[in-house]
């Protein structure tokens, strides 16, 4: 008992900070535990969960991404340009995801084969294709998409948007698949021991890029929910997403140095950060407090996580 209170005393704590959160939310606000509100919450923060998993499985692996926004705005225009191009829907968003894949493939192979610290790597890479969005749009929004695809942003099935249920499937994917697949447990192994992981045999390289594909693909589904939903492919559209990704995974227990993963804490995470955006909209209070919360949560996580990190070292020792 002990032991497993131990292993996820992370999402215990998270869990207790996210009920004691809902209770002051509700004395404050009588809309706030809601149907409706709870509907809102969840279709709001869907497709951050989305981005947010593909982090977790990134940052597992020892490195992070500060391209992920980018790349979600740069698939945006991508399926935009295509859809006025006269591709069909379909076509359409498997070339955005496709795109999402080889971008993240492009990390993965840069930062393996280069050498080059993968946080001024991915940030040069954001930088570029935010610049390649904003030279094919002109700086504009491109609109006007049509009601098929509109659909894959505020469709439901059975009383749920899509884009809620879409980051549903991904969670309960995402559990097998890191916990019970030798590819998970690889990529975890990437993180905490590189060089062990080179001795038995295994092609690190291609774990990297697949990871880093996996988190393209992620930010690929981020931007159809989100060009579907705003009915727009915007040039800064995913701005600072990489940001709220990284805070949850880490803030949910992934080790920040890799080789730690918690799904069930990243969802956690997301929902907390969501629910104190829905409330503080709520109480009307300026989204400029969400943004310094945003930061604060990632400096305190960072700083726990590096703690639980130097713990475990002086106890191997």
């Amino acid at each position: 008992m002990r032991k497993w209170f131990s292993k996820y005393s992370q999402q215990i704590f998270l869990l207790a900070v996210m009920i004691l959160i809902c209770i002051i939310l509700t004395a404050e606000s009588k809309y706030f535990l809601t149907w409706k509100n709870i509907k809102n919450i969840l279709e709001a923060n869907s497709y951050r969960m989305i981005l947010a998993v593909g982090m977790t499985f990134v940052i597992a692996s020892g490195v992070m991404d500060l391209s992920a926004g980018a790349v979600v705005s740069m698939c945006g225009v991508i399926m935009a340009v295509s859809l006025h191009a006269g591709f069909s829907v379909p076509a359409a968003v498997a070339l955005g995801i496709c795109s999402g894949a080889a971008m993240g493939a492009l990390n993965g192979i840069l930062i393996h084969y280069t050498g080059i610290n993968f946080f001024i790597l991915t940030l040069a890479v954001s930088g570029m294709l935010r610049g390649i969005s904003l030279m094919v749009t002109d700086g504009k929004p491109i609109t006007r998409f049509g009601q098929e695809f509109i659909f894959l942003g505020i469709g439901r099935i059975g009383g749920l948007q899509l884009s809620v249920i879409l980051a549903i499937l991904l969670v309960f994917v995402s559990f097998p698949l890191m916990f019970h697949m030798k590819w998970g447990n690889y990529v975890t192994a990437l993180g905490g021991n590189k060089d062990a992981l080179e001795k038995s045999g295994i092609h690190v390289g291609r774990i990297r890029i697949s990871v880093h594909v996996f988190l393209g693909a992620t930010a690929a589904v981020t931007a159809v929910i989100i060009t579907a939903r705003l009915n727009s492919a915007e040039p800064n559209a995913g701005m600072n997403m990489e940001l709220d990704a990284i805070t949850a995974a880490v803030m949910g227990g992934t080790a920040i140095t890799g080789g730690r993963a918690s799904i069930g804490g990243t969802v956690l995470a997301v929902l907390i950060l969501g629910v104190i955006r829905n409330g503080l909209t709520l109480m009307s209070v300026s989204s400029d407090y969400q943004q310094w919360i945003t930061g604060f949560l990632l400096l305190v996580s960072v700083l726990i996580s590096e703690i639980r990190v130097r713990k475990t070292g002086a106890l191997m020792k």
